[in-house]
């Protein structure tokens, strides 16, 4: 059984996922939008492992007899100035939601809520991926410049990912 209070803040994460499924899914668009299919691809599979992070939360607050409340999702942007603009977006919404999953493992371990504690180990982890993951693309987007070869090849790599099983690629 978990706190009122954890119960609240885990309802909050799991928003915070759908949120981030829903912008990631808003760039796919904006990628498509641009005939750029592999670009398009790694956020299509970004917004899947977002909502396979949600499910996660989602089973566990119910298997420690708590209750997921299911909240409004605000909308994302649906534009972006530049390629490299939606990756520090991406970038700073990771952060965004690393220091979120530390408030709740801060919480867990305040509470000496051992079993939280543990459930979201794998997140930290997840999320130490995920922003080396968006720094790497960044760092070779900005190489890239106007190189347009090079993006394209970018692209190409982009259209291999796929989803791997619990959210992992």
């Amino acid at each position: 059984m978990i706190s009122d209070k954890m119960q609240q803040m885990l309802n909050e994460q799991y928003n915070k996922e759908v949120y981030s499924a829903h912008l990631y899914l808003s760039m796919c668009s904006y990628f498509m939008d641009r005939d750029l299919d592999g670009f398009a691809n790694y956020f299509r599979v970004q917004s899947q492992e977002e909502l396979q992070h949600a499910d996660k939360q989602f089973d566990y607050v119910h298997d420690v007899d708590g209750k997921i409340t299911i909240l409004p999702v605000e909308a994302p942007p649906a534009e972006f100035e530049s390629i490299i603009d939606c990756f520090e977006q991406t970038l700073a919404h990771e952060q965004y939601v690393t220091k979120s999953i530390y408030a709740l493992v801060k919480q867990a371990l305040e509470e000496g809520d051992f079993a939280t504690h543990t459930f979201l180990q794998w997140f930290i982890t997840e999320q130490v991926e995920e922003e080396a993951t968006v720094k790497n693309l960044l760092s070779k987007l900005k190489m890239i410049g106007d190189n347009t070869s090079a993006l394209y090849l970018l692209n190409d790599e982009l259209l291999q990912r796929q989803l791997g099983a619990e959210g992992a690629e």
